[in-house]
């Protein structure tokens, strides 16, 4: 009776033995799964940088209008964030990758013909910032004028875009192809990420334009609440 006890007991160490590995790489599984980044959850929070981006944009022209001090350089380095993170990676992964699904399968081809369009027009709106917010030209009332014209249109164009990129398009997406279409998309946006930006390349984008909105005193999130009379 002992030496089966005793056997019970060695088999049942042995079993634990056995199972931990296998649990604790269930476990490394699911907590990278939790860390991975869906296809539609990439491109939206790429959003909120733009989003973030319009926002010193805005801060910078109110500025302006304000008559306040401010030099070209909150302009051009917004301007080549734009550049590098919003128009040659982001919506590079939409017109390779997400526009051509739709397109192939007819779904919203008006909408893609549109967003495809107002992508171009953005490129060349932003190729006049930054050629406008360099040092003596824009010194001259006549070229910042110009360069306030284009930041103008661009916001204009692209709150509207991307809302409706987000609303209409990115929903539709997941009805369109499968899940495991969605999970190979999020693995080539992820390794165009890191080729662009280097590892944790989003995460490097988002303290850049901190940097600038620290710069701009418009980084305290609180600053934005509004005051509520007979608060």
């Amino acid at each position: 009776m002992q030496e089966r006890r005793q056997f019970i007991q060695t088999a049942s160490a042995l079993g634990v033995m056995a199972v931990s590995p296998l649990v604790a790489l269930a476990d490394e599984g699911k907590k990278k799964d939790a860390e991975e980044v869906g296809a539609t959850e990439d491109l939206m929070r790429e959003h909120g940088v733009l989003n973030r981006l319009l926002l010193i944009y805005e801060e910078g022209l109110r500025r302006l209008d304000q008559k306040h001090d401010i030099g070209p350089e909150v302009f051009h380095k917004t301007a080549t964030l734009v550049r590098k993170f919003v128009e040659d990676y982001h919506e590079k992964l939409e017109e390779n990758h997400i526009f051509p699904e739709f397109e192939k399968q007819k779904k919203h081809v008006e909408l893609v013909k549109v967003l495809r369009k107002q992508h171009q027009a953005g490129r060349t709106v932003t190729d006049t910032v930054l050629f406008q917010a360099v040092g003596d030209r824009y010194k001259k009332a006549e070229n910042r004028r110009k360069m306030v014209d284009a930041i103008r249109a661009f916001i204009r164009m692209y709150r509207p875009h991307e809302a409706r990129e987000d609303t209409v398009l990115f929903p539709a997406l997941r009805k369109l192809i499968t899940a495991k279409r969605l999970v190979e998309l999020g693995e080539q946006f992820e390794k165009a990420e890191d080729k662009l930006f280097g590892e944790e390349g989003f995460e490097k984008v988002v303290a850049q334009v901190a940097t600038i909105e620290k710069q701009l005193g418009i980084y305290d999130l609180e600053k934005f609440t509004p005051i509520v009379p007979g608060e």
